[in-house]
C-alpha cells in the first residue's frame, strides 16, 4: 500500500495481527495500515463507536499497577505503538512492530487523505478554552475534505460529574459526527472513552493526546528528526517540565525493567 492508494469507500473491516508487550495486545501495523483501518471503519454502519488508543513508554509503565487502564487497552478496537522505544522494544524481543503510529501524526494524515467530496464529519472534544475552535478554523483552511460540526472543553473533573458527563454526550449526539478526536490527556481521555463508547454516537473516537493542541498551534511539536530518532521525549519535558520531568524520570527509571523482564521471559 503506498501512501496515496486510499480507497475512501472500503467495504468491510479487517482483522488485524496483534502482538503482546508489557501487558498490551499491539497491533501490527504501519500508518498506512492504520488509516486505512481507520477509514474502513468511517464508511461502514458501526452499533458501537470504534475506539483507538496510542500506548507509549509512559502508557506502559501505567499500565502495570492500573487495572482500569488494562481493561481500556484489552476492549481497544485498534492499538497503535506510539513511542520509538517500543519500536525498538519489539525488535529487541522479536515482536517485530513496523513503524511507531502516533497519534498527533495519524490524525492530520487521516485529513489529509479524505477526498474533498467526503466532508469527514469531527468533533474535537478537549484541550483548553478556545484551543480547538483555533484548531477547527486550521482544519478548515487545510482539509477541505474535513467539516468540524463542534468543540468542547470539559471543565476540570468532569468525568466525576454524571450531568456533565452526559452533558458531553448530549453534545455529541447532536452534532452528529463520525470521528471524534478526544484529547483529553492520558489516562482520562481512554478511561473516559472506555466507559461510554457504547454510548458516544460517532464511528470511530481517537485517544491522542495533545493533537487538538498541536493543530491549532497551541503547542509546538517536536521537529521530525526528533520525533524519528526518539527524542521527542525530550522536546515536550523541555516545553513544559514542571508537568512532565517526574514522569519522565519515572518511566525512565522503570520501562528498561519491563524490557528487561519481557526479553527474559521470551529467552527461556
Amino acid at each position: 500500500m503506498t501512501t496515496t492508494e486510499i480507497n475512501p469507500f472500503p467495504m468491510e473491516s479487517t482483522t488485524l495481527p496483534r502482538v503482546r508487550m508489557f501487558g498490551i495486545d499491539i497491533d501490527l501495523v504501519n500508518m498506512d495500515d492504520a488509516i486505512q483501518q481507520v477509514v474502513t471503519w468511517l464508511n461502514e454502519p458501526h452499533d458501537v463507536c470504534r475506539f483507538v488508543v496510542t500506548p507509549n513508554v509512559d502508557h506502559a509503565v501505567m499500565v502495570q499497577e492500573h487495572e482500569g487502564l488494562r481493561r481500556v487497552y484489552d476492549d481497544a478496537h485498534l492499538v497503535l505503538a506510539d513511542g520509538l522505544p517500543i519500536i525498538l522494544a519489539s525488535r529487541l524481543l522479536k515482536k517485530g512492530l513496523p513503524q511507531r503510529v502516533a497519534g498527533s501524526e495519524l490524525v492530520p494524515l487521516l485529513m489529509e487523505r479524505m477526498p474533498r467530496e467526503r466532508k469527514l464529519r469531527v468533533y474535537l472534544l478537549g484541550a483548553g478554552p478556545g484551543v480547538a475552535e483555533r484548531a477547527a478554523a486550521k482544519i478548515a483552511e487545510q482539509w477541505p475534505g474535513v467539516q468540524v460540526v463542534g468543540t468542547y472543553s470539559p471543565p476540570l473533573g468532569f468525568e466525576k460529574d454524571s450531568e456533565e458527563e452526559a452533558r458531553i454526550l448530549q453534545k455529541l449526539r447532536e452534532a452528529e459526527p463520525e470521528l471524534l478526536v478526544v484529547g483529553l490527556g492520558a489516562p482520562k481521555q481512554e478511561l473516559w472513552v472506555h466507559k461510554h463508547f457504547h454510548d458516544i454516537p460517532a464511528k470511530v473516537a481517537l485517544c491522542v493526546g495533545a493533537t487538538i493542541d498541536f493543530i491549532a498551534g497551541e503547542k509546538q511539536q517536536a521537529p521530525v528528526w526528533m520525533r524519528r530518532t526518539g527524542l521527542e521525549w525530550f522536546h515536550r519535558m523541555m516545553s513544559e517540565p514542571r508537568r512532565l520531568a517526574k514522569r519522565y524520570a519515572k518511566d525512565a527509571w522503570i520501562f528498561p525493567r519491563l524490557v528487561w523482564r519481557e526479553w527474559r521471559g521470551w529467552a527461556r
